[in-house]
């Protein structure tokens, strides 16, 4: 395929970039120097130009505490430049790849949250991803994921890591639960619905539902220390507190493809040890 990737200087959009590459695509990368996704000409322009076969949408504003003051950015960026995307890949014929989030469930149901569960986000983060998916349309690939990790960005096992070497304890949240992903496993498997052209929302997560507390854990076991350096504290407890609430249960029951016959991303500890290997090494 020829492939276009927004974002592809983020942690996931790296991935997407060298999974399309390891399968032979033709891979144009842009990035926010490159492509502003907000510009309506330029997006228009980026892909009439090229006339991808599929466009990975992985720009987004993920800063979730900022997103509460930054409204207008937020929505600027993770609702209405999906729509500049769309519009220009419907009138290539590219089909659309567009990620979103967990934020969009308020964390409430008591059991894993399903494709067709209806979401009501906490906070402007989640808000705005959901316009996005609705910005989306019909036609595109939308892909709910949650907790990503990769070895190209800032994320929970950096912070972890680098935790851990200078303190002798720890404290993470035990009461927000959810799925790690890795960017390195989910990257293949949006190729592979990129092929299909699969619409609709798909869940899409590495197998493995943890507490921010458990992960922590495993990470230092991971880096071959003592898990018991972390303590379990509540939300709450956190100092200070974070402007954007949090969904206590991210779980995401990845459904449509269980459903389908689709391959299920693998248990997390498996990309976790390699991770942790690669920033340790």
């Amino acid at each position: 395929m020829r492939v276009l990737v927004t974002g592809a200087a983020g942690q996931l959009g790296r991935d997407v970039v060298l999974a399309c590459q390891r399968a032979g695509d033709e891979v144009v990368a842009t990035d926010r120097v490159s492509l502003d996704v907000t510009d309506r000409d330029a997006v228009l322009g980026a892909v009439t130009s090229t006339r991808p076969h599929t466009v990975f949408h992985c720009a987004a504003y993920t800063a979730v505490d900022a997103c509460e003051t930054e409204v207008d950015t937020a929505y600027r960026v993770n609702a209405l430049a999906v729509r500049w995307v769309a519009e220009a890949a419907h009138r290539t014929g590219a089909h659309l790849v567009h990620v979103s989030t967990d934020y969009v469930f308020d964390g409430t149901k008591p059991s894993p949250y399903v494709e067709w569960d209806a979401p009501n986000p906490l906070g402007v983060y989640g808000a705005s991803k959901l316009a996005g998916e609705r910005e989306a349309g019909p036609d595109a690939t939308i892909v709910r994921t949650s907790w990503l990790m990769g070895e190209h960005g800032a994320n929970m096992v950096r912070t972890v890591l680098r935790l851990a070497a200078g303190r002798s304890a720890l404290a993470f949240v035990d009461d927000q639960r959810g799925h790690p992903t890795f960017c390195e496993d989910l990257a293949p498997m949006l190729r592979r619905l990129a092929v299909d052209r699969r619409p609709g929302v798909h869940h899409m997560t590495n197998q493995g539902a943890v507490s921010w507390y458990e992960f922590a854990q495993a990470v230092v076991a991971a880096a071959g220390g003592d898990p018991g350096v972390v303590s379990p504290i509540p939300t709450a407890a956190l100092e200070p507190p974070r402007p954007a609430p949090r969904p206590a249960n991210s779980v995401l029951d990845n459904a449509v493809l269980r459903l389908s016959g689709l391959p299920l991303l693998p248990d997390f500890h498996e990309p976790l040890e390699r991770l942790v290997r690669s920033l340790t090494s």
